[in-house]
């Protein structure tokens, strides 16, 4: 089914910086605004997050990026983590830091598909404050999706398909 661009698509549309004239300059991001993000699932931070510097420790943000992610795919009943014969492994995660974050905060976790291939998928979440415009930080991961038993990669489920194509960010 063809779908047209999303509304939230068109206020990121210029979001992507320039052309870097380094690697190092490649790789830095700018905090993005909420608007950026179709979808936001709650974070609850808790007293063992933050660590010795009072901020949320950085390992934390990767599982809150997975929790974020299968949780909105649960709720569309496009994931069934226990009986499902197709499962999502990770195989490659990023993120880039913008504000610290800390209990007791409430966090945003907004979600978004970058790119939906045939048996993968690179997801960007990006973590704001609670009521704040911008995220305090911002990554991805990438999902191959796999055959629960043989762990061969196989074709994304329809259902998850349906679930996912109104968070690309490519469908513009």
């Amino acid at each position: 089914m063809a779908m047209g661009p999303e509304p939230w698509l068109a206020e990121c549309a210029g979001m992507t910086p320039p052309k870097p004239s380094s690697d190092a300059a490649a790789a830095r991001r700018v905090p993005e605004p909420r608007s950026c993000y179709p979808v936001f699932h709650p974070i609850t931070t808790r007293w063992m997050d933050n660590d010795i510097y009072g901020h949320v420790n950085n390992v934390v943000y990767y599982s809150w990026f997975d929790t974020a992610v299968n949780a909105y795919l649960i709720g569309q009943g496009a994931l069934d983590i226990h009986g499902g014969e197709v499962i999502g492994l990770v195989v490659e995660t990023q993120c880039n830091y913008f504000a610290p974050l800390a209990f007791p905060q409430a966090i945003d976790a907004g979600i978004r598909v970058a790119r939906l291939g045939s048996t993968s998928v690179r997801y960007e979440v990006g973590l704001f404050a609670q009521g704040e415009p911008l995220s305090a930080a911002a990554g991805h991961f990438v999902h191959v999706y796999v055959d629960r038993r043989s762990r061969r990669p196989c074709a994304l489920p329809d259902a998850l398909r349906e679930a996912l194509e109104p968070l690309r960010r490519d469908a513009a």
